[in-house]
């Protein structure tokens, strides 16, 4: 799988979320990709959840299969020899991620005047360019409001639009590449944090759900909006979530609870269709009455025997702990995870991607991620030709880290 975008060299100079994950997305797929630092690391080098000797955690995991580079970036040196690795020579090359502030000499004209097929994609917060971040854009979003069962917002854990937008910078650099590759023209494409969740709120409907309908979605606690779906506590204290949006699941629940004639009987009691995803909508809570004692006398053990093979669509609900020990996704008989030594760390389960290109052999793309500043001898001898000498010398300055 590491091959795929081989020929591909990319430099990423970033924080947090979103332009590390695409930086992460495109190095665990084949390319090249060179972050760069300040010398110390940016700031969310040291960023929770930490190891007990103080490495990141969080940092180690969204910079896996790059190289690091630490340069003092408030000096003019720095400065110029981070253009220099952003804009070096090669067909394949010329590519920058980021998402801090573009200007000056980190600039699209900057850059694009020292290699004019640049390509650079950059992640705003709003629109007109002033900041944003996932908790400030996703406040504003609607979804807060109607998670929950309503009186106060919920937020949740997820950076839903740090990861959305994260593939969006993936996606728009291979397609800005081959765009390239056609005309041999680059170009700075932009995407702001608050559109990707304006698009998204837009994408799943809710936006014309206001402006056809009049209708804001309301806070309905755990159930499925617009179908059946529920969860449900069991006899051990754990919880299940079962959905049945499709005719074929819903007889499937009811054959695998021994309930479908109690629940057949929903649909004239109540004038609902019970063929109909929107009459089980209205009905779930009558639905849902028959189906709690049923989950009540059972262990999330026996559910998950009286389900399994029955074409029931359920899930249990986990924390990360029970997700480690419980679920055999989340281990390495799922090829997607492998067990790899981290540096200052230790070993770690750790996710490749999650593409699957059949015919491609071994997986290659559990790579750890680097020491901060480990790849900045080389990148400055291989890349830009300096001798060593030149390159002890910025170190001696205080230039590379």
């Amino acid at each position: 799988m590491s091959s795929l975008l081989s020929d591909l060299r990319i430099v990423e100079v970033s924080a947090f979320v979103a332009a590390p994950l695409g930086g992460m997305t495109l190095a665990q797929l084949g390319a090249e990709v060179i972050r760069i630092d300040p010398i110390g690391g940016n700031i969310d080098y040291r960023r929770w959840p930490l190891a007990p000797n103080g490495t990141s955690l969080y940092w180690t995991a969204l910079n896996k299969a790059k190289r690091s580079v630490t340069l003092a970036l408030d000096r003019p040196e720095g400065r110029e020899i981070a253009q220099a690795i952003i804009t070096a020579s090669g067909e394949d090359a010329g590519f920058l991620l980021t998402n801090l502030p573009a200007s000056g000499w980190m600039g699209y004209e900057a850059l694009s005047a020292r290699r004019d097929d640049l390509i650079m994609l950059r992640l705003t917060g709003n629109p007109d360019g002033s900041a944003a971040v996932d908790n400030t854009v996703n406040c504003a979003g609607g979804f807060p409001m109607a998670t929950g069962r309503g009186g106060e917002p919920v937020n949740h854990v997820l950076p839903a639009w740090d990861v959305a937008a994260g593939l969006y910078l993936a996606t728009g650099l291979l397609a800005a590449d081959r765009q390239r590759r056609r005309t041999g023209r680059g170009q700075e494409v932009t995407v702001a944090l608050a559109d990707v969740m304006l698009a998204t709120v837009g994408n799943l409907g809710y936006l014309a759900d206001v402006r056809v309908n009049g209708a804001v979605r309301p806070p309905i606690g755990n159930d499925l909006y617009g179908a059946y779906g529920r969860d449900f506590p069991t006899a051990d204290g754990r919880r299940a979530m079962v959905v049945a949006i499709s005719n074929r699941q819903w007889k499937a629940l009811g054959k695998a609870t021994g309930l479908a004639d109690r629940l057949a009987m929903i649909g004239p009691l109540m004038g609902v269709d019970m063929d109909d995803e929107g009459g089980r909508f209205q009905a779930r809570d009558a639905i849902s009455a028959v189906l709690a004692p049923w989950f009540a006398a059972r262990t999330l053990s026996e559910v998950e025997g009286a389900f399994a093979g029955s074409g029931v669509l359920w899930g249990p609900y986990r924390d990360f702990g029970q997700l480690v020990a419980e679920d055999a996704r989340c281990s390495t008989a799922n090829p997607l995870f492998r067990e790899i030594d981290q540096p200052g760390v230790g070993p770690l389960l750790v996710p490749g991607s999650p593409l699957g290109f059949p015919g491609m052999g071994e997986r290659t793309d559990h790579r750890p991620a680097p020491g901060l500043g480990q790849d900045t001898d080389a990148v400055l001898a291989d890349l830009l030709g300096l001798p060593s000498a030149e390159i002890g010398r910025l170190h001696d300055a205080g230039i590379a880290g």
